[in-house]
């Protein structure tokens, strides 16, 4: 009986899932630490859960407090694992300290600091953007004069764009800097600027070897989503998975995840395919995706990839899914300020493609916004031919319009 202990700082929608999936591993106990009480999870799930531990923060020290406690109430621990980017290095630590198998602090810090992540894939050789860890203004203003505008700002630990700016002028540049206020124990990462279409690349990693991967469309990318309140966006799975654009990526990816140190996982790779066909790797997450593409591979493979990712961590096994479908989801951002007050398209769009819709999240009338790039809502698409989804996509966008006021 595999001893496990998920840590999951909020309850939200999307941790629900994967720790739902956890606890219908076979041959498991499965604890929970966490900010948030039990009771937020669902009555299925706390059914099925050993312990719950509630920690003040998600600093290393009161997660490990949280670990530990219920570590003595198990009598061991044989698995330490959590979804959420801003934890991974504590879990690292976590693990290293109490003597737990999986990914040491070194290999997640090379994911989460950007910039060590960036130097240490030129050092291997690896095409990714020129960028520089600066803690000052003047640093950081060089380096852009050396690399040319625009010019990307973002934290060394961001995750899914936030904190992340696009500079065109040397004035944007130095108001954004001031605002950010760089210094030695607060740098920027300042990053070249590249020039394509961005994608993603999802793979399973089993003992070092990639096992599994998907390759996703990003129309546009989540950068140019930030920047633009206006722009709801679509991330798009080909049912094709051996385009002839995608082995260029496909031949580094193995290489870049080893040298940051991935063993056994799931990991998110964002990268660019340059208009030449050549590519540059942005950023790797050593974690499940975001902003639904774990439920977008499952509707594609026609399987469970919450429930693969559980037994990939506990038991370390993982069964290669066929590709039956192409899959898309459209993210529906509101407009204007305030909260949701008018939705328009959106009966036309069911009455024309609900028998293509596998799942939605359509926001209710003063539905808060999210902050996000992710926008209020969702509606995902899925059938087996590529031409069809990406219709379905680019009707849902220009129909549906969600007001805020």
């Amino acid at each position: 009986m595999k001893k496990i202990i998920f840590v999951a700082p909020y309850i939200l929608d999307a941790t629900e899932r994967f720790i739902d999936a956890a606890t219908k591993v076979p041959d498991t106990r499965v604890g929970v630490v966490s900010c948030d009480s039990a009771s937020k999870l669902s009555a299925s799930i706390r059914s099925r859960l050993h312990a719950h531990y509630a920690v003040n923060d998600i600093s290393t020290a009161e997660l490990r407090r949280g670990v530990e406690a219920i570590g003595r109430e198990f009598g061991g621990i044989d698995r330490i694992m959590g979804m959420l980017e801003q934890i991974q290095v504590s879990l690292g630590e976590i693990r290293e300290q109490l003597g737990v198998p999986g990914m040491g602090a070194h290999a997640a810090n090379c994911f989460r600091d950007k910039a060590l992540m960036k130097s240490t894939l030129r050092q291997a050789g690896l095409p990714c953007a020129r960028h520089r860890l600066a803690p000052s203004i003047p640093e950081a203003m060089e380096f852009a004069e050396h690399v040319g505008l625009p010019i990307i700002v973002k934290p060394p630990d961001g995750a899914g764009a936030k904190g992340t700016f696009r500079c065109e002028s040397r004035e944007q540049l130095f108001d954004c800097l001031k605002l950010a206020n760089p210094s030695s124990s607060q740098p920027v990462v300042l990053e070249e600027f590249i020039v394509g279409r961005e994608h993603s690349f999802d793979s399973i990693s089993l003992h070092g070897d990639i096992v599994w991967s998907s390759i996703s469309h990003y129309s546009p990318g989540p950068l140019e989503v930030v920047r633009e309140p206006w722009i709801q966006w679509c991330v798009m799975i080909p049912r094709e998975t051996d385009l002839p654009q995608y082995q260029p990526l496909k031949q580094i990816a193995q290489k870049a995840l080893s040298v940051l140190g991935m063993q056994t996982g799931l990991s998110h790779m964002e990268w660019f395919l340059r208009p030449d066909g050549s590519v540059a790797i942005s950023e790797v997450g050593a974690r499940p995706p975001g902003a639904q593409f774990t439920t977008l591979i499952s509707y594609a493979h026609d399987f469970n990839l919450y429930q693969a990712w559980a037994e990939l961590m506990i038991h370390e096994r993982f069964e290669i899914p066929e590709r039956k479908y192409a899959a898309g989801a459209a993210y529906l951002r509101g407009m204007g300020v305030g909260k949701v007050a008018r939705i328009h398209g959106l009966d036309e769009v069911a009455k024309s493609l609900g028998h293509l819709i596998a799942e939605a999240k359509i926001p209710d009338h003063g539905h808060a916004p999210s902050g996000s790039y992710e926008g209020e809502g969702y509606i995902i698409f899925r059938h087996p031919e590529t031409r069809v989804v990406e219709e379905a996509l680019k009707q849902t966008i220009n129909t549906i319009r969600i007001e805020m006021g």
